[in-house]
């Protein structure tokens, strides 16, 4: 059947099986290799085997233990993060580290060693695995943590889940009063103000986060997002479920210069306009997007690309500048622009994305050609700074500036899977 990943950039072919036991793995023939695939939000080719095998691990669902008084969540790698947050949440207990998604599961949550808007307090979703269970292809089962077997861990974590299939992790949840966030929002009109912001922001605030118009030109104005778990349950309804889907794919992008420039203005007035504090449901707070499903159909038959780079502190705003100068040379234009700073602390996993410094994610309609142009001109300036892509965004990475992002590739590649491939890992690992 053809898969996609969420970029949609292109449907392959691929043979999938449904894993029904966290016991065993399908027999793969002689040269044949498979890839194990949660929901599939990754934007690139890490998700995807196109010609080979997927093991899907959505059946693996089930809890199997947790502990009231610790806080340790013991499941399956299949269990969504949206249920781990709406069976717990209630019962006082949340997860540490969320993406901008609830709908990924915890098996890949682990794989991209994914991290949310408070990496400065609590890191990234590795941080919080106490130990993982990892079924090889042999056969071989390898149970792995921080404290136990910590080079596999530590591949693995961040690993795109080419060690082997994780079947089983023990999760640290961390005490909540309840779902609802005390946040603010303050527009900044420059570069400058955002690093003020975001500097003064940390030491009393969780969660921060912004949107940056990137079709403003020198302006760089944005949306500065702020937030705190509210100290105490507050005693008003939960906001109804409205969740609309985007129904089909239209002939075109609906996301393009003629659009973004009027449509970032007027977002830009209205949340400024709304500026201030106010109490927040956690599910909008962090998951915004989880209300329009499908919302990856809107950029058209051709998809597109999601490029997220992380750059040290140092250099930071001026890569950021230089990058938004390119964008706006280029004609090109993202709405889904975020730009946000990594705390000073070290990744779990070999291969993790994040590391201290500045972090700017846009997503862009493929386009082709002039896309990819673009794409480069951004590259030489990431590579300058000495920054990083995250591969689970990433469909075109060249190798040379993977190579320098990722200084552990080559102790990685001692715990891989010789069972387990993607097109990521054949396009620039080369199996």
């Amino acid at each position: 059947m053809k898969v996609y990943s969420w970029g949609r950039l292109s449907g392959e072919p691929h043979a999938v099986s449904m894993l029904a036991s966290a016991g065993s793995l399908p027999a793969l023939a002689d040269g044949q290799r498979a890839l194990p695939h949660g929901m599939g939000r990754s934007y690139g080719d890490s998700c995807l085997n196109p010609q080979g095998t997927l093991w899907k691990t959505t059946a693996l669902d089930h809890y199997v233990s947790f502990d009231p008084e610790s806080g340790l969540l013991v499941c399956e790698a299949g269990v969504l993060l949206r249920d781990i947050q709406r069976t717990f949440i209630p019962r006082g207990w949340i997860l540490p580290v969320t993406p901008g998604t609830q709908l990924v599961t915890v098996g890949g949550a682990i794989a991209n060693d994914v991290h949310g808007k408070n990496h400065h307090v609590h890191g990234s979703f590795g941080d919080h695995v106490r130990q993982l269970r990892l079924l090889r292809t042999d056969g071989s089962v390898i149970e792995c943590g921080p404290e136990q077997n910590a080079e596999w861990f530590a591949a693995t974590v961040g690993g795109l889940g080419l060690t082997g299939v994780i079947t089983q992790a023990c999760l640290q949840l961390r005490p909540v009063a309840g779902p609802w966030m005390e946040t603010e929002t303050c527009p900044y009109h420059s570069l400058d103000d955002f690093f003020q912001l975001a500097d003064t922001s940390e030491a009393q605030w969780e969660h921060t986060v912004s949107w940056i118009d990137c079709m403003s030109g020198s302006h760089s104005r944005g949306i500065f997002m702020r937030g705190n778990p509210a100290a105490a349950d507050i005693s008003q309804p939960e906001p109804a479920a409205k969740a609309l889907t985007v129904p089909l794919v239209p002939p075109v992008s609906l996301i393009n210069p003629l659009s973004l420039r009027p449509f970032n203005a007027a977002y830009f007035h209205a949340q400024a306009r709304k500026s201030g504090r106010r109490i927040q449901h956690y599910a909008g707070y962090f998951y915004p997007l989880d209300n329009l499903l499908e919302w990856n159909r809107i950029y058209g038959p051709r998809g597109f690309y999601q490029y997220q780079s992380v750059v040290p502190r140092h250099v930071g705003q001026d890569a950021v500048a230089a990058m938004l100068k390119e964008i706006t040379r280029s004609g090109a234009g993202s709405f889904l622009a975020v730009l946000k700073t990594f705390g000073n602390r070290q990744a779990v996993g070999m291969m993790s994305f994040p590391q201290p410094g500045v972090t700017l994610a846009l997503d862009f309609p493929n386009k082709g050609a002039s896309t990819l142009a673009l794409f480069q001109r951004l590259d030489a300036i990431v590579r300058e700074a000495g920054g990083r892509l995250y591969m689970a965004k990433d469909a075109r990475m060249p190798r040379d500036l993977f190579e320098a992002g990722y200084p552990r590739l080559a102790e990685f590649l001692n715990y891989r899977d010789p069972g387990l491939s993607s097109a990521l890992s054949r396009r620039l690992i080369g199996y």
